[in-house]
């Protein structure tokens, strides 16, 4: 994966890129055509061309794409599974978290809204 040259910071857009060139890679070691993907996947091949050329694809596509080529475990495995630790259990009574909050003096994210380094 690279990184953006201007700061370091990989956008949604350089992620997309890079996800389908890595589908297309995939499908080609495999020497499926994007016909055969599309239709196991049960999309449009107009859909995976999109998605292989990082224009923005659904989720949704994008795991049907993923369930097709056997990725599903590596998808779930590209997010981590932190769950509470025992001593959290204990002291919250065993209920499972519902929502997080800042602790006290943590920076709180500022919401984005529209307008937001308009004049910038």
């Amino acid at each position: 994966m690279t990184e953006n040259r201007n700061s370091g910071v990989v956008t949604s857009h350089d992620l997309l890129k890079e996800m389908g060139r890595r589908i297309r890679l995939l499908r080609l070691s495999r020497n499926v055509t994007q016909q055969m993907l599309a239709s196991e996947a049960g999309i449009g091949t107009r859909t995976l061309c999109r998605l292989e050329a990082g224009e923005g694809p659904t989720l949704d596509s994008f795991l049907r794409v993923a369930l097709a080529l056997g990725l599903a475990e590596r998808v779930l495995n590209s997010l981590p599974v932190d769950e509470i630790r025992p001593m959290e259990r204990v002291v919250s009574r065993d209920r499972e978290r519902k929502r997080a909050r800042p602790r006290s003096g943590q920076e709180v994210l500022q919401r984005w809204s529209w307008g937001d380094g308009w004049n910038e």
